[in-house]
């Protein structure tokens, strides 16, 4: 999110702290508070570990990082970003295990990091290498998708919802049922991902986004397929220069997005629909056999400081799993925004959180994608 761009002045402070910390600190023990938070702590207990220079290959989200955080970094450890992005958690998923990649750093969703965890495709983490661990939010710590807090550390949070044009669409906005609406035939998109897709459509004819009943999936399919004749396209990441530009005026995405997308076009608002929607948590995590172990802690240690939480929200627009920082930054956040980025407790009980599904479940997920799509 641009709402308030990050200073170069906050930037140099938080440079400054961070050399001073891997020259002052010496490692901590697993698990515990680095003295003081935000960018004094920022590196400390990963500089004796990591790698004097060297790299880390971190694989990210599109349009999911304050761009000069990875510049701080380096600046502070003398470790090389090697950055890049993916789309949805399914690509990211097959590329892993295609075994064509040699990634560091990754940031998957909860649902997908529960089936790397099953499938023995991530690294156990070494907190003494990530002492900001300290500094995240309890709720954020031992949920289902990683109950023991081993291949995890928290990055964000966020709810799907329904972005809209208010000068296309007329009336009360408050359900999934605009997906569905011949009157904006032309004007909406939709995930290009499966368990989004048949998750709106799930919640929105009253079932689970989790169900592994086959009724109720083949169901959605259907209502999914029912919306091929008023469909733009299919979009993910694309989604930000359709709704902005307004070439299309309907879509559901992530809450922190339409914050930005919010920036290039004020015409847009935003709703979590009645019949319930996603609330997800993406989680930074060492692939198996990543080269640059050391340095990828390091790096999460970084992403975790307040600072560059704090950095990130300002950019991102999604809500960080640092107590601090999210204290620090709501206190400044006008209304609108505060309700986007922070749902109440009221809110979250209508949210369901995607848990990773069996295996026969995900093949019948790839069997009726196949004929969404078809």
């Amino acid at each position: 999110m641009k709402l308030i761009k990050f200073r170069s002045a906050l930037a140099a402070a938080l440079v400054f702290a961070l050399v001073f910390a891997l020259t002052a600190c010496g490692g901590t023990g697993s698990g515990s508070a680095a003295s003081g938070s935000g960018a004094a702590s920022a590196s400390s207990g990963a500089a004796s570990s990591a790698q004097k220079g060297g790299e880390v290959n971190v694989y990210n989200w599109g349009e999911y990082i304050d761009e000069g955080l990875n510049d701080q970094f380096e600046k502070a450890t003398g470790i090389k970003v090697n950055y890049t992005t993916f789309d949805s958690n399914e690509s990211m998923y097959s590329l892993l295990k295609s075994g064509g990649s040699s990634y560091d750093v990754i940031i998957p969703s909860d649902y997908m990091i529960s089936r790397l965890i099953q499938e023995g495709m991530l690294e156990k983490l070494d907190f003494a290498n990530i002492p900001n661990f300290s500094l995240i939010d309890d709720k954020y710590k031992k949920l289902e998708y990683d109950p023991t807090n081993e291949y995890s550390v928290p990055y964000t949070s966020g709810t799907v919802g329904l972005i809209y044009n208010t000068k296309v669409v007329t009336g009360t906005v408050d359900s999934w049922s605009l997906l569905f609406d011949e009157k904006y035939s032309g004007q909406i998109l939709m995930f290009d991902n499966p368990r989004d897709a048949f998750g709106i459509a799930l919640k929105y004819q009253g079932h689970s986004l989790n169900t592994t009943d086959e009724g109720e999936l083949n169901s959605a399919c259907e209502l999914l397929r029912s919306q091929h004749p008023y469909l733009q396209g299919y979009v993910m990441d694309q989604i930000f220069n359709k709704l902005e530009s307004g070439e299309a005026a309907i879509g559901p995405y992530y809450a922190g997005d339409y914050l930005t997308m919010l920036d290039t076009n004020p015409d847009l608002a935003f709703c979590r629909p009645k019949e319930g929607t996603n609330w997800f948590v993406d989680a930074m995590c060492v692939p198996k056999g990543a080269k640059n172990k050391a340095n990828a802690e390091a790096y999460i240690n970084f992403m975790c400081s307040t600072d560059a939480c704090l950095a990130n929200m300002k950019e991102i627009g999604y809500t960080s799993a640092n107590k601090e920082a999210c204290e620090k930054y709501a206190a400044d956040l006008d209304a609108a925004a505060y309700d986007i980025m922070f749902p109440t407790e009221e809110e979250l009980k209508n949210c369901e959180i995607f848990t990773n599904l069996p295996a026969e479940t995900l093949a019948l997920y790839d069997k009726l994608w196949i004929e969404v799509k078809a």
